[in-house]
């Protein structure tokens, strides 16, 4: 079986070399790559002339998962080599992996990711023995700075040693396993219908041993195998799109493949001497652009210390980690707080050192691939050009939008759907933040970005029109937030902004589930006050009297009630968020109820049994109280008042009170008598510790309320004056009690003493 296997290191400047050299010396009938099957008819597209780097996006749906994934292509990529080298030479070139929708990338973003846990072992072992930092600077040191001569044999060695075990058989028990099956039945056939000519197979050098194991095994046929189609009712598709360095860039979270990808793609370019060297001088103007001193000295001593760092360590050349220490060396004086991040894998650190991340960006680079004119767009590119265009939406600028006018509502609109859409180039600076916000215009700052065409892409797995994608973002997000009340409320206000209040039914009984799941009285509350104020009112938004709003105002009262009734507890500071959530239960019973299936009698039961109820904190009794006091129930308000006298429950029973039932209690003069009366009977050390919950259950009065108690009060006194005379104490009056009380204690003490 005349089958070679090249296995790689994704984009590997070495790597592609050998292909290369491979594929025009053997010149084969086959070149087989690692690579989505299903997109094998499609080559010709890649083809076109883009600007890389690019990628194929893929996206799957169907009704118990969602699935994205990208197979990223650069200039010096093994796989891209492989497909434009073997187109080259004549040869048949084929995808040869499992299309992204399978089950086998269910938990993978990235094709090219392999599973580094399984080798880690092995890896830090090799990391020790070369004294290098991690598997990045082990490859440079092995392969990427070192001359070619046998370098197949030495990539071989390392792959096999890297998979170990499980390179020798199919492992069935890992992912891996159903995709080195497929891609075996495709080098079978292959080389089965080649005729004795070559084929070439390029693939993660993870699976290299495993697939010459089994290649080697009886197969079963001659045939191609079958592509496999995704399951009825799903939905699906690839396209290309355009991709950037930064993206393909392990600083920024890469799963797999090189760091720092405008090294290599100079390496790839010039090799290491020249790339090093363009580098430096990269790195430096941009600490200059930074305003960052850097002097003629400073970069003679990078490069001189880069080639003795190369030297040191045996390389012929100065390899990337050799290129970095040398410039933190020399250019970097103060004492660092965070580890190199070239001596691990992952993000860059936001702590790092302002001169580190700029040399990290100028390895990393700031190329944006460019797909050719002609190459296929999902429907809503064209969509979202088309939508653009027609509201004037398509050019640069600051506009302000006034939401009364339909025109402007349209273009908000649209601007909202790209938002949710994560589509760059629209930032709004200025409009409504809650569904009550009394706002009726907007501003956005509109731009180009190279990202928009590579996002509207990868939106275009939501839907074919702008409307469409952007519901099916907040479905999506609806039914990810689960019972969390916070972010259904955010879906909720979204999906206003789009004018996408017609979800589905599926969605409005996501959020009635989520609605009846929740736990944080608080969050409902903040929910239910929302939805309830664009359901009454904004019919600017179209939202008013919104079937889906009334199903979740429903949702939000039924289980504020119900979680109320359950809580338990003592003397405690008043729980204005849980407060503010039985304001919004009101406010719904009291201008709802007669549209909306709202029981205003199941509400006053519940009233009535935790006002009555002991065991339940002072601040939510007196709010049970307030509430059915506010829905009409008018009986003992006097006598309520009387029975939570006592200084550590008389404020917080009366701040429950004050936020549910504020205008009834100043309609009837009896209760500001009693209470007058309870303050005054209070001792001095009782009305200090009253004090703090009393100054916030009158916070709920506006200014002009409590300066109409205050008159009350000093009338009831004999005192003829403004309330405002009462109100402008001379100082704080916690701060007044606390001296008079500690003046007190001092008097005591020196009676005691004999000293009065």
């Amino acid at each position: 079986m005349a089958v070679t296997f090249v296995g790689v290191r994704h984009h590997s400047p070495a790597c592609a070399r050998l292909v290369r050299r491979t594929i025009e010396r053997l010149r084969p009938a086959y070149v087989l790559i690692e690579g989505p099957a299903d997109f094998s008819e499609r080559l010709d597209e890649l083809a076109l002339g883009h600007d890389l780097p690019v990628a194929i996006f893929s996206h799957y749906r169907d009704g118990e998962r969602t699935h994205l994934s990208w197979t990223p292509f650069c200039d010096y990529s093994p796989e891209w080599i492989a497909l434009t080298t073997g187109r080259t030479a004549g040869a048949d070139v084929r995808f040869i992996d499992l299309p992204a929708w399978h089950p086998a990338f269910a938990d993978r973003r990235n094709r090219y990711a392999d599973d580094e846990q399984r080798y880690a072992e092995v890896m830090d072992r090799l990391c020790r023995r070369f004294a290098v930092d991690n598997t990045d600077a082990l490859w440079d040191h092995m392969v990427e700075v070192e001359p070619d001569d046998h370098l197949e044999e030495r990539l071989a060695a390392y792959f096999d040693l890297v998979r170990g075990e499980v390179a020798t058989r199919q492992d069935s028990a890992h992912d891996d396993g159903a995709r080195e099956a497929y891609m075996a039945r495709w080098i079978r056939a292959a080389a089965a219908k080649a005729g004795g000519r070559a084929v070439v197979v390029v693939t993660g050098g993870f699976h290299r041993p495993a697939l010459q194991a089994l290649v080697r095994e009886p197969g079963d046929g001659d045939g191609w195998p079958e592509v496999p189609s995704p399951p009825e009712g799903a939905s699906g598709g690839s396209y290309l799109v355009p991709y950037s360095f930064r993206r393909l860039d392990s600083f920024t979270g890469y799963q797999s493949g090189m760091p720092s990808p405008e090294y290599y793609q100079r390496l790839w370019e010039s090799g290491p001497e020249d790339a090093a060297q363009g580098l430096v001088e990269a790195v430096v103007a941009r600490l200059r652009k930074r305003r960052q001193a850097v002097s003629t000295a400073d970069l003679i001593a990078a490069r001189t210390l880069t080639e003795g760092l190369a030297r040191l360590r045996g390389h012929r050349s100065p390899a990337r980690t050799d290129l970095l220490d040398g410039l933190v060396a020399a250019l970097v004086s103060d004492d660092l707080e965070e580890p190199l991040p070239w001596t691990s894998r992952g993000p860059l650190s936001r702590r790092a050192h302002p001169v580190v991340a700029e040399m990290v960006a100028a390895l990393s680079g700031g190329r944006v691939g460019r797909l050719h004119p002609d190459t296929p767009a999902p429907p809503l590119v064209h969509d979202v050009t088309a939508e653009l265009e027609r509201l004037a939406l398509d050019r640069d600028g600051v506009i302000t939008l006034k939401l009364t006018e339909p025109r402007d509502l349209a273009r908000s609109r649209a601007l909202h759907r790209l938002r949710v859409l994560r589509i760059p180039g629209a930032e709004r600076t200025a409009g409504p933040s809650t569904g009550v916000d009394p706002v009726l215009a907007e501003r956005w700052t509109l731009s180009h970005d190279d990202a928009r065409l590579s996002a509207l892409i990868e939106a275009g797995a939501y839907g074919a029109t702008l409307a469409d994608a952007a519901t099916a973002v907040l479905e999506e997000r609806t039914l990810a937030a689960g019972t969390d009340v916070g972010r259904l409320g955010d879906v909720l206000f979204d999906a206003a902004l789009c004018g996408a209040t017609g979800l589905s039914d599926t969605i409005g009984e996501a959020i009635a589930a989520g609605v009846a799941g929740a736990s944080d009285v608080g969050a409902l509350g903040r929910v239910l006050a929302t939805v309830l104020g664009l359901w009454r009112h904004d019919r600017l938004l179209g939202t008013a009297r919104s079937p889906l709003f009334g199903t979740v105002i429903e949702g939000c009262v039924t289980r504020v009630l119900w979680l109320v009734e359950g809580v338990r507890g003592g003397p405690a500071p008043a729980d204005l968020d849980r407060l503010a959530a039985l304001a919004a239960t009101r406010d719904a019973l009291i201008h709802a109820a007669g549209v909306l299936d709202l029981d205003r009698q199941a509400a006053l039961g519940v009233a009535r049994r935790v006002s009555a109820d002991p065991g339940v904190p002072p601040d939510l009794r007196g709010a049970a109280f307030g509430l059915g006091w506010a829905l009409g129930e008018a009986d003992g308000a006097v006598r309520a008042v009387r029975g939570a006298a006592g200084p550590t429950t008389l404020g917080d029973w009366l701040a429950g009170l004050f936020a549910l039932a504020r205008d009834e209690v100043l309609s009837v003069p009896g209760v500001m008598a009693v209470l007058d009366e309870l303050v005054v009977e209070l001792d001095d050390d009782g009305f200090l510790i009253a004090l703090p919950a009393l100054r916030q259950a009158f916070e709920f009065f506006p200014p002009r309320e409590r300066e109409a108690i205050a008159k009350g009060l000093l009338e009831r006194r004999g005192v003829r004056a403004s309330g405002r005379t009462l109100l402008r104490a001379p100082a704080d009056p916690i701060m007044i009690a606390e001296a008079r009380a500690l003046e007190d204690k001092v008097d005591r003490l020196l009676a005691a003493e004999g000293l009065a």
